[in-house]
C-alpha cells in the first residue's frame, strides 16, 4: 500500500470518528435540552384554545408577546410575582419592545376586581397573572416564562456572573455597589436587583436593573464563553423556570426571531403614587394605558 493511501485513510479514519463524535454529542445535546424543555413545560389552561392560532402566528413570523414574571417563591408561600417584563418579538423589523410593569400599578384583575398587579399571580396563579396583562395592555400574550427569583442566583452562576453598568454606589444586602461596570456573581445579582429604597426612582430604577441582569444573563447565556457550562445552565433552568413553550415552539423561535434582539427598544410605564386607605399604589392615567396600548400595537403592525 502506497504512503498517500495509507495517509488517505489515517486522515478519514480520524475525520470519521471526530464526526461521530460531533454527531453523538450533538444527539447527546438535544436530548438533555429536549429533557430540560419537558420539565420547565407547564401549559395553560387557555393554551388548548388557542394553541393552533399561536402556531399559525409564529409560521407566518408574525410578532409574538413573552410575558416573563419573576417569583419570590418560597416554602409554604405561593409569591408574588416581584417582577413582569412584557416583550414583544417583531421578526420582519429584528426588533423588540420591552417594558417592565411596575408590581404596584392599580389594575383591574379579572375576577377580582382592582388590586395591585403583582397580586395576580397570588390569587390565580400564571394563569391570572397573564389574563391581568392581556386585559391592561389589550392583546395576546402568547407565551410565558416563570422565573424563581430564589433560584435567579444560580443561574446567574451557571454563566459565569454578568456585567452590568451601576448608575450610582449603592449597598445592598451586605454588598457593595460601585457606580460604573461591576461583575456580578448570583448572590450579588439577586440583591443589586431587589434594591428599591435608595434608588431615587424606586420600584422604576429596580425594574430597569432587573431587565439589565436579565438580558445580560441571556447574552452571556447564548455567548461561546457559556459553551461548556450547557449542563450547569440546563440543570437550573429545569429547576427554577416554567414556561408554556414547547420544543418545536422553542426552535422556531430561534430559527424565525432570533435577531430581534439586535435591537431592543425599552419603554416605561409611567404613573403616580396613591394611598387607598393605608396602602399605597401606582395609579395609571388613561391616557398613559393608551399610550403603551398604543406602542404594543404600533410595533406589531410594523414592517
Amino acid at each position: 500500500m502506497s504512503k498517500r493511501k495509507k495517509l488517505l485513510i489515517i486522515v478519514g479514519s480520524i475525520t470519521l470518528v471526530l464526526l461521530l463524535s460531533v454527531g453523538s454529542y450533538a444527539l447527546y445535546m438535544y436530548n438533555q435540552v429536549s429533557d430540560t424543555v419537558a420539565k420547565m413545560y407547564e401549559p395553560l389552561e387557555t393554551d388548548v384554545l388557542r394553541k393552533e392560532l399561536v402556531q399559525e402566528t409564529m409560521e407566518n413570523k408574525e410578532p409574538i408577546n413573552v410575558l416573563l414574571l419573576g417569583v419570590d417563591e418560597r416554602p409554604n408561600d405561593k409569591g408574588r410575582s416581584d417582577t413582569m417584563i412584557f416583550a414583544s418579538l417583531n421578526p420582519n423589523t429584528n426588533r423588540v419592545l420591552m417594558f417592565s410593569i411596575p408590581r404596584d400599578t392599580y389594575v383591574e384583575i379579572p375576577g377580582r376586581g382592582n388590586d395591585k398587579i403583582n397580586h395576580a399571580y397570588a390569587f390565580g396563579g400564571t394563569e391570572l397573572a397573564v389574563e391581568t396583562v392581556e386585559n391592561l395592555l389589550d392583546t395576546t400574550v402568547h407565551f410565558y416564562t416563570r422565573v424563581n427569583m430564589e433560584g435567579f442566583r444560580d443561574g446567574v452562576d451557571a454563566v459565569g456572573g454578568v456585567t452590568v453598568n451601576n448608575d450610582f454606589e449603592f449597598s445592598s444586602g451586605g454588598h457593595i455597589f460601585p457606580a460604573g461596570e461591576v461583575h456580578l456573581n448570583g448572590e450579588e445579582a439577586l440583591h443589586y436587583t431587589r434594591m428599591r429604597k435608595q434608588d431615587p426612582d424606586n420600584d422604576f430604577g429596580r425594574t430597569e436593573r432587573q431587565r439589565e441582569v436579565l438580558q445580560a444573563a441571556l447574552n452571556q447565556a447564548l455567548s461561546f464563553d457559556s459553551f461548556s457550562k450547557v449542563n450547569d445552565i440546563l440543570e437550573t433552568l429545569g429547576d427554577n423556570v416554567k414556561t408554556n413553550m414547547e420544543m418545536e415552539e422553542m426552535k422556531k423561535i430561534f430559527t424565525n426571531y432570533q435577531n430581534t434582539r439586535k435591537q431592543i427598544i425599552t419603554e416605561h410605564v409611567s404613573g403616580y403614587g396613591e394611598f387607598k386607605g393605608d396602602i399605597w399604589y401606582l395609579m395609571l392615567e388613561e391616557d398613559e394605558v393608551n399610550r403603551i396600548r398604543s406602542l404594543v400595537d404600533s410595533h406589531q403592525n410594523k414592517g
